[in-house]
C-alpha cells in the first residue's frame, strides 16, 4: 500500500514517518511511537479513552488518521507529567480524589480535563460534566472525577500552573 509522509511533534519530540493513509492517529501513537497510554476502547469515538491533545484541543485519536495530524503538536498522557516525572495537577487530583478505578479510561479523562481546565479555570459541576460528556467510565461514578476536576482547578489557580506541561497555551 502507498505510504504518505508525516511530520509532527509528539510530546515535544519531532517525528517523521511514512504511514499508510488509513492508519489512525491512535494506532500510530501506540504502534509507531510506543505510547500505549492512549487506549483504544470502542474505536468509534464514543468512549473517549483515546483522547489526546492536537494543537491543544482534545480530540479522539481513533477517529483521526495520522496523516491528518501532519504538521501538528500531539500531546499524549505520557507528555502530561513534568520532565522530572512529577504528576500534573490533573493527574495528582485524580489520584487524591479517587477519581479512577481500573485506569483504562483514565488517560482520556486526564487529557479532556487538561484541555477543559486550561480553557475554563473555574468550572461549575455542570461545566465539568459537559466537558467530560464524551468520556465513559464503566467502573465508578463520576463524583470522584468531578471532585478531582475541582481540586485540580484549585491547585492550578493557587500555583498559577498550566493544566499540563505539554499542552499548548491558548
Amino acid at each position: 500500500m502507498h505510504e504518505e509522509p508525516v511530520r509532527l511533534s509528539v510530546n515535544g519530540t519531532a517525528i517523521t514517518a511514512a504511514v499508510e493513509a488509513r492508519l489512525t492517529l491512535a494506532d500510530f501513537l501506540r504502534e509507531r511511537c510506543g505510547l500505549t497510554g492512549t487506549h483504544l476502547g470502542c474505536e468509534h469515538g464514543a468512549c473517549g479513552a483515546c483522547t489526546v491533545l492536537l494543537d491543544g484541543d482534545a480530540v479522539r485519536s481513533c477517529l483521526m488518521f495520522a496523516v491528518q495530524a501532519d504538521g501538528s503538536e500531539v500531546t499524549t498522557v505520557e507528555g502530561i507529567a513534568s520532565p522530572d516525572g512529577e504528576l500534573s495537577p490533573v493527574q495528582s487530583a485524580l489520584r487524591e480524589c479517587h477519581g479512577l478505578q481500573c485506569g483504562f479510561c483514565t488517560p482520556g479523562f486526564v487529557m479532556s480535563l487538561t484541555a477543559l481546565l486550561r480553557d475554563n479555570p473555574q468550572p461549575t459541576d455542570a461545566e465539568i460534566r459537559e466537558g467530560l460528556s464524551g468520556n465513559f467510565c464503566r467502573c465508578t461514578g463520576y463524583q470522584g472525577i468531578v471532585a478531582a476536576a475541582h481540586r485540580a482547578a484549585e491547585v492550578m489557580r493557587a500555583t498559577d500552573s498550566p493544566a499540563s506541561t505539554g499542552a499548548s497555551p491558548r
